[in-house]
């Protein structure tokens, strides 16, 4: 079962609104179909309705992402078991587009689309890929970016746990401020010392007359 690729959904959600920097791109139904990527055909099923939907899980995943990101494994995992009870998904088996070396289907576990509405589906999908991550790899793996002002979602897939950004653009944006809050501390040192001398040098003088 493609799980690990279903956790992107909760990921590309989430992202889809910056707080931090006031910017939402889900704002018709157009964006909701693009977050479905490929998978056209549940796109299509997305009406104008959705959008107020998906901005309704999307703040709900965004709440696990925070949970998880503050230290708190209860209660991520308890908001995102909420979640996979009021979208429990459908899987199914299928072959389509994997074939061995004599063309037989190499059957696989797949989640199917849900019938009700675009919302329901994506959220089922994106909680179940979220929920997988979240047991396989554990719930400090779920984080939110550390680059100020941004606060985008990620899954840290590193070895030893050491992501702290959404992307190598936060990233090197984070470093480049860290080392320039470093040069000003030094200069600020520096002058404080320069200051310091002369007035040092002043009351030698005076106690030697």
């Amino acid at each position: 079962m493609e799980l690990a690729y279903y956790s992107d959904y909760a990921v590309r959600l989430v992202n889809s609104e910056e707080p931090g920097r006031g910017k939402d791109s889900l704002t018709s139904v157009e964006a909701v179909r693009d977050l479905f990527g490929g998978n056209s055909s549940a796109a299509r099923r997305a009406t104008d309705a959705d959008v107020t939907r998906f901005r309704s899980v999307r703040a709900r995943l965004r709440a696990v992402f925070e949970a998880a990101d503050g230290g708190n494994e209860t209660l991520a995992v308890d908001l995102l078991n909420s979640l996979l009870l009021e979208f429990p998904v459908s899987p199914q088996i299928s072959g389509h587009d994997y074939r061995d070396d004599d063309g037989r289907p190499l059957w696989h576990m797949h989640l199917a689309d849900h019938p009700s509405n675009a919302t329901a589906g994506y959220a089922a999908i994106a909680a179940m890929g979220l929920a997988f991550h979240l047991t396989e790899y554990g719930v400090d793996r779920l984080g939110l970016c550390e680059a100020s002002p941004c606060r985008n979602a990620y899954l840290d897939t590193s070895t030893n746990r050491s992501r702290r950004y959404c992307s190598d653009r936060c990233a090197t944006r984070a470093n480049v401020a860290a080392y320039r809050a470093r040069k000003r501390l030094e200069a600020d040192r520096s002058d404080s010392t320069g200051l310091a001398a002369p007035a040092t040098h002043r009351t030698t003088a005076t106690g030697d007359r």
